[in-house]
């Protein structure tokens, strides 16, 4: 009897933490010990562990098999460790050469029968086995195509103990590894049939949705309803580009950490889109939970768009959860077991009524909602949010004559898509060598020192800094917002009309 050592890894949020599992079988009253900060579900493994070895036809060692993982101060959560303990005990059994185990890294869950079943979270552990060099890593076979992502990395898919114990008794050389191309690997998502075309009588609306997707700016929406507002927000998507492969990883790891990635094709390359529903809670939008945290709506909409539809519906603290992420890019959920943090960069569009009746307000008087009622209901979105936000766009309905006479200059979300990669071709141009993608990403330091317009483009602007109308965070959002409308319309620099554009969106004037 000795001690054998081999590897694992520990999710941290997104993050993989390397971890070092040892397993001693010595003399003492027969039993399992695991120390190194487990969880329930991790405390369970003993019992999974001991009837898969049994029933894959290995002895279980009739002595104290103690099982550490280390380091003991981080917190191992989860049933991914299952695989890499019953191979430390295996090896510490004499079963299989201990020199066998010591380098691989090890990942999955073990059925009572012997049988290897896939694990949430398996891109962002490979990813962290990764920085060790070139390595290799046993995954279940239902997660090579997830693991197969990660380049430069050996992926040995296994199917079961059995399996994987032959092989390693032989001392065979390892399968030959999966092949990495990230065509092989997109993720065949079922795209709605929507269109921009489909949205008819909103042209400064659909202006405002190109500006949004070209700048990747947060957008306002406020009207009665039937006016298109979700319409617009749910063709957002089809505007953006495909993600690029560094943020296609990021997206894919986040989403295989809470679990809704779905097998064998599991590489996401379209922007996603996110819309939780108004009685969510603040867990729920930013990442929480008691023992595991996971990620929320603003990281699953990492990368693409957060949809809050009727937002004066969401509870106030909840919507002010999102005063953080869209400045930093991040949330960071802290508990008691310690602090986790997400990615959540995110284009947020928000759509509100008018008034809780939402009835036209009109010469037909059908609202009966007095004026302190609507203040009060748009109220519900705090002044530091709507500060947050940098175009506000007011949708009003629209009468027959209008729709039928705005059908001939709807376009296609195609040729709408076109123009949007077109601008981002020029801000990628001009913030190269940077490590920022679009004119929202730059920080207000940079906007002001390197990427300031001229004087003449600035005076409106400054005139409103001086009244007070605008404010510093206002300033440089309605900066950005005007480099965007330079880079769609071919410009190098923001002129006067960009410039009073900019301003007119941020304050909610459609001119």
């Amino acid at each position: 009897m000795a001690v054998a050592r081999t590897r694992s890894v520990a999710l941290v949020g997104v993050t993989g933490r390397s971890v070092e599992v040892e397993a001693d079988v010595g003399n003492g009253l027969a039993g399992i010990h695991l120390i190194g900060l487990p969880d329930t579900a991790l405390s369970e493994a003993r019992d999974r562990v001991r009837s898969a070895m049994v029933n894959s036809h290995y002895p279980w060692p009739d002595a104290r098999i103690t099982v550490s993982l280390f380091p003991a101060s981080l917190p191992k959560r989860g049933s991914q460790f299952d695989l890499a303990i019953a191979v430390a005990i295996l090896g510490a059994a004499g079963v299989i050469p201990a020199e066998r185990i010591a380098e691989p890294f090890f990942l999955g869950e073990l059925g009572l029968d012997g049988r290897l079943r896939p694990v949430r979270g398996v891109l962002p552990s490979v990813l962290g086995a990764a920085k060790h060099g070139e390595v290799t890593v046993v995954i279940p076979a239902a997660n090579s195509a997830e693991a197969a992502l990660v380049p430069d990395v050996r992926i040995t898919p296994v199917s079961d103990l059995r399996q994987l114990v032959e092989w390693l008794r032989k001392g065979d050389d390892p399968p030959e590894p999966l092949p990495f191309d990230p065509k092989d690997h997109v993720l065949p998502t079922i795209v709605p049939a929507v269109d921009l075309s489909d949205v008819v009588g909103q042209p400064v609306a659909r202006r405002a949705l190109e500006v949004c997707a070209a700048g990747g700016h947060n957008l306002w929406m406020l009207g009665p309803p039937g006016t298109g507002k979700t319409l617009l927000a749910e063709r957002l998507p089809t505007l953006l580009p495909d993600l690029e492969l560094d943020h296609a990883l990021e997206v894919t790891a986040i989403h295989s950490v809470a679990g809704v990635l779905p097998p064998n094709s599991p590489m996401i390359s379209r922007p996603p889109f996110v819309s939780p529903h108004h009685t969510a809670t603040s867990a729920a939008i930013v990442g929480g939970g008691s023992a595991i945290v996971r990620p929320g709506a603003v990281s699953l909409a990492h990368r693409g768009v957060l949809f809050m539809d009727e937002a004066p519906e969401f509870p106030r603290h909840v919507l002010d959860a999102l005063r953080q992420p869209l400045e930093s890019g991040q949330v960071t959920v802290s508990r008691s077991a310690g602090a986790v943090t997400f990615p959540a960069r995110f284009i947020l569009v928000m759509a509100a009524n008018p008034c809780p009746c939402a009835q036209p307000q009109d010469k037909s008087d059908s609202c009966t909602c007095t004026p302190t009622v609507r203040r009060r209901y748009l109220g519900r979105l705090s002044g530091p949010l709507i500060d947050r936000i940098d175009m506000k766009v007011t949708v009003a309905r629209s009468s027959r004559r209008e729709l039928m006479a705005d059908r001939q200059f709807v376009e296609s979300s195609k040729t709408v898509a076109a123009r949007v990669l077109a601008a981002r071709e020029r801000a990628a141009e001009r913030l190269s060598g940077t490590p920022w993608r679009t004119n929202a990403d730059i920080p207000s330091s940079a906007l002001h020192a390197d990427y300031r317009p001229s004087d003449e483009a600035m005076k409106q602007v400054s005139s409103c800094l001086d009244s007070g109308t605008l404010s510093a965070r206002g300033l440089d959002r309605v900066v950005r917002v005007a480099w965007t409308l330079a880079d769609l319309a071919g410009k190098p620099k923001p002129g006067p009309d960009e410039t009073g554009t900019a301003l007119a969106l941020w304050m909610g004037l459609n001119s």
